[in-house]
């Protein structure tokens, strides 16, 4: 049986993941969209910035945004400047890590399903004096849906599994910034097998829920995009 320890690391992954998700999808649609339209100069290195989380190691992330967010760093002070607490060891500093830390895995769906929209039908709104905002909301996000779809999923379980970001961060404060990945690692360190097994599992079948989710989705947008 999960401890109540377990079940706050587990209510507060939750929370993190929803607002993370809830945050990147405002954030991102946008970003993705300019990203799958424009011709400009800068879109190579802007792609690049937003793939960074990829590549970079969880901790490399961790720590950069740990010295920007701390208090002698550039939003640090800006935020002590204005009489704000700054975010590190905060759960606001974790939505904050997990929002960069998983933007690629929600702005790249989003990007590859606009850039395979049909243009005839974006120019065919355009062509009857559509505001671009009316074809954005009208045209083009209805036609991306299983776009965005996926980047929800992914963006979703990528947070939930995020381990050396938060870490780095948040810390392992009880009930504040222990999420479920930290209290899985405390009850190895505590040598508590049963319980982080329980945990652990709980994560296996909920990641493989989601890919399966996700690949039924894909399959069957792609199964409707043929008939």
């Amino acid at each position: 049986m999960f401890t109540p320890s377990d079940w706050s690391a587990i209510g507060l992954t939750l929370k993190l993941a929803t607002l993370t998700t809830l945050i990147l999808l405002v954030l991102g649609t946008p970003l993705a969209w300019h990203l799958a339209r424009t011709r400009a100069w800068w879109k190579a290195p802007l792609s690049a910035i937003v793939a960074l989380p990829i590549v970079l190691p969880p901790t490399v992330i961790g720590f950069y945004l740990l010295v920007a967010l701390g208090p002698k760093g550039v939003i640090g002070q800006w935020m002590l400047s204005l009489g704000l607490d700054t975010l590190p060891f905060t759960f606001s500093g974790l939505v904050v890590a997990s929002v960069f830390y998983s933007l690629p895995f929600v702005v790249q769906p989003i990007q590859n399903a606009f850039e395979s929209l049909d243009q005839r039908l974006l120019e065919a709104a355009s062509t009857l004096r559509a505001h671009p905002l009316d074809v954005f909301f009208s045209v083009a996000l209805p036609l991306a849906r299983s776009g965005l779809l996926t980047a929800t999923i992914l963006g979703f379980a990528h947070t939930i599994g995020e381990f050396g970001v938060v870490l780095m961060i948040g810390g392992n404060i009880p009930d504040k910034t222990r999420v479920v990945s930290v209290q899985i690692y405390d009850h190895v360190e505590a040598m508590e097998y049963a319980q982080a097994h329980q945990l652990a599992a709980l994560m296996l079948v909920f990641s493989f829920t989601i890919l399966f989710m996700m690949y039924l989705i894909n399959s069957r947008s792609h199964f409707m995009q043929k008939s």
